[in-house]
């Protein structure tokens, strides 16, 4: 069997619930076809970067899948026919990972690595050298002060 890891973006109008409801029907379609769902993660109501038919937000969910073909191909089949799923996408991959995504991980971890992360911190005086003034700004800075 393949390894999958699928997203799926469900309505913003649908309440959290209604949101794993409907998730753990798409992982029950893959289970009834020969699969298995190894993790299954509720990321919550984000943002949308733009509008997707008249949405502004929307509830996701991570899938890793261990599944023939069949099963994902059913299971998209499905999420393209339920009006309640605004996009998803499934992703063949090599291996799943165990660990937490990274949108599951807790502000507190992500922020170890300091405020502004590999960037270290900002300072000003580091700018470097002013770079030299073009030729006819220093003529018309002159020719103002005579």
């Amino acid at each position: 069997m393949a390894l999958y890891e699928c997203v799926l973006i469900a309505r913003q109008d649908i309440s959290a619930a209604q949101a794993e409801q409907l998730s753990e029907q798409f992982a029950q379609i893959v289970r009834d076809n020969g699969g298995t769902i190894a993790k299954s993660e509720y990321w919550g109501l984000k943002t949308l970067t733009y509008k997707i038919k008249k949405n502004r937000k929307g509830h996701y969910t991570l899938f890793n899948i261990d599944a023939p073909a069949a099963a994902v191909a059913e299971m998209e089949r499905n999420m393209s026919i339920s009006e309640d799923v605004l996009r998803f996408m499934t992703v063949r991959v090599d291996a799943l990972d165990a660990n937490p995504s990274a949108m599951m991980q807790s502000r507190n971890e992500r922020s170890e690595r300091g405020d502004r992360g590999d960037r270290g911190p900002r300072r000003f005086d580091d700018r470097g050298p002013r770079p030299p003034r073009r030729q006819e700004n220093v003529a018309a800075a002159e020719g103002e002060t005579a």
